[in-house]
Parts: structure tokens; sequence; C-alpha cells
């Protein structure tokens, strides 16, 4: 049996983190490649355009990427969480999260043709239940008066425009 392969596993094993590292680096090369060719007007330009936060955010991936490499590399380790409320040797609950992803990709599928009260509030009555909530004579009423409210706020008072859908006739 050839020793070397072991010692390498086990070195990866003890700086696992320099995955996190990795794909740090890689957000942060992403991000700064997409505000960099930004192709941006110089009439729309400010005192602060629309690269600013972009860059920004993309230099403190990178940042944050090179320290905890040489984190890690000096040795430092995270510590393992706690968990004070989470008991972490039961197995992950597939079935909540199946849900909440099916329920936020129809959310995604029907904004555009039902609109986003409609489709916002089977994402809320959706996650509700997911997550446990088994009161049908209430939840659906909440969910409404949340995506009605939500769009409300976005379209209205903050100018984000949403897809209204069928309903906004009749609303």
């Amino acid at each position: 049996m050839n020793p070397v392969p072991e010692a390498r596993r086990s070195w990866l094993r003890e700086h696992s983190e320099l995955g996190v590292c990795a794909m740090l680096l890689a957000l942060g090369v992403l991000v700064l490649t997409d505000a960099l060719t930004m192709n941006v007007e110089i009439t729309q330009r400010g005192p602060v355009g629309p690269k600013t936060v972009p860059v920004v955010v993309g230099v403190g991936l990178l940042v944050v990427a090179l320290l905890l490499a040489v984190d890690v590399l000096r040795g430092g380790r995270g510590e393992a969480e706690g968990g004070e409320d989470v008991d972490l040797t039961e197995p992950a609950d597939w079935r909540t999260v199946l849900l909440l992803a099916g329920v936020f990709l129809g959310a995604a599928v029907l904004i555009e043709p039902i609109g986003f009260p409609v489709a916002g509030a089977l994402l809320f009555w959706g996650a509700a239940y997911a997550l446990g909530s088994r009161r049908l004579d209430r939840d659906p009423l909440i969910a409404a008066v949340l995506s009605l409210l939500t769009y409300v706020v976005f379209d209205q008072l903050l100018g984000v425009p949403l897809p209204g859908g069928p309903l906004m006739g009749v609303l």
C-alpha cells in the first residue's frame, strides 16, 4: 500500500477550509470580471457608478479568500458548530429541503404568467407548509396579505416593477 495517497488525504482533510477559500476566490474573480466588463454609458455615471459596489464586493471576496487561506495554512481551524438546539447527529430533513426548493422553483416559473401577487402568495403559503405549518384556515390569508404588501412596497413605493398578472385588472 502506498502511504503517499493516505498522507495527502489526511492533509486535505485537515485543511478542508481551503475549499471555501477556492470558492471565495472563484466567486471574487467572477464578480470582478462581470463588474469590469459591464457596459456603462458615460451619461449614466454619477460620482459613484454602477460598477463601484460589485468591484468593492469582488475585491472583498478576494481579500477574505487570501486571509482565510493564510490562516488555514498557518494551522488555523474553524470550530465545529455546537448547535445549541440542533442535534448534529440527526440526518438532514431532505423532504423539507426538497419541498422548499420546489416551492421556490414553482414561484419562479409562475411569476411571469400569473403575476407576483399570486405567485408570491403561493410561495409564502408553500414555504409555511414545507416548514411545518398546517393552519389551512389562516396561512393562505396571511400569505395573500404578505404577497400583496410586498407587491405594493416594491412596485409602488420603491419603483421596482413586478409583474402584476391578470389580477391587476381586478385590483
